[in-house]
């Protein structure tokens, strides 16, 4: 059922399973305000939805988010402080962590920055082969957003992630699989099929058991995703006014090579 709903980001169900869908292919599923509402409201309507005991987050297109939109803003609530600025960016992403079944993230494409954390926050992740995935904000001059440097060290160990983050190399899906980033990488094709699998085998689980595996299994990793990521977000929007973080969100839209200053 297709619940009446911003186009930027849609819900819906297939029996017991919902089904989250960012919808803006022609800008690759970008953090721009239009789709954080909407994302937001989805979420919602999703953490309300009692008959759903799985919930699927996909995208359209070739990317399943590029991260932030840096042809428009990079922090919201103008009136608060820098940081709580640029934790309301993430804050609708980070809503995921209020569903109590488990979340699939379906990552039809490239996963870019706060992208990458969206997928990230999913309990589980099933990916493209082809697709890139990781968190390139060292080289736009940025320090990382979304719990990005607290969730990946948790899924990848603290040495790859060092090395993901520190250098900010993005890997495609096999790598990613390889890794532990990702369940599976399969076919671009196959990505919603393959999560919707997986769904229907939780979804046919008992619920009560499954939700408390699932909450059983975060307490025991002592996850504290929102905590770290307003941690970030004082680096993070320090880094924003920063020569550097202009140049290097210059040369990402130039299409060149950025030149830092450490300025």
């Amino acid at each position: 059922m297709l619940r009446a709903m911003s186009q930027a980001v849609r819900y819906h169900t297939e029996g017991t399973v919902g089904v989250i869908t960012l919808d803006r292919p022609d800008n690759r599923n970008s953090m721009t305000p239009e789709l954080l509402d909407a994302f937001a409201e989805a979420s919602t309507a999703a953490r309300a939805d009692l008959g759903i005991r799985a919930l699927i987050v996909t995208g359209t297109g070739h990317c399943f988010s590029s991260g932030a939109d840096f042809k428009a803003t990079l922090q919201r609530d103008g009136d608060a402080a820098p940081h709580e600025r640029s934790y309301a960016m993430y804050a609708p992403f980070l809503s995921l962590l209020d569903i109590r079944v488990p979340v699939i993230g379906a990552l039809n494409g490239h996963a870019v920055g706060g992208g990458f954390g969206l997928a990230l926050v999913c309990d589980l992740r099933i990916g493209a082969e082809d697709a890139k995935y990781g968190a390139n904000f060292v080289k736009l001059g940025l320090a990382p957003g979304m719990a990005i440097s607290y969730l990946l060290p948790r899924l990848v160990g603290v040495a790859r992630a060092n090395e993901l983050l520190l250098t900010g190399t993005l890997v495609d899906g096999r790598a990613a699989a390889a890794l532990g980033i990702l369940n599976r990488a399969v076919p671009a094709a196959q990505v919603m099929a393959t999560a919707m699998e997986i769904a229907r085998q939780i979804a046919a689980a008992a619920p009560l058991a499954v939700r408390a595996t699932k909450a059983a299994i975060r307490h025991g990793l002592d996850l504290h995703v929102r905590e770290a990521a307003r941690a970030e977000a004082f680096a993070q929007a320090e880094t924003l006014t920063t020569d550097d973080c202009k140049e290097g969100i210059a040369a990402l839209l130039g299409k060149r090579a950025p030149v830092f200053t450490g300025k």
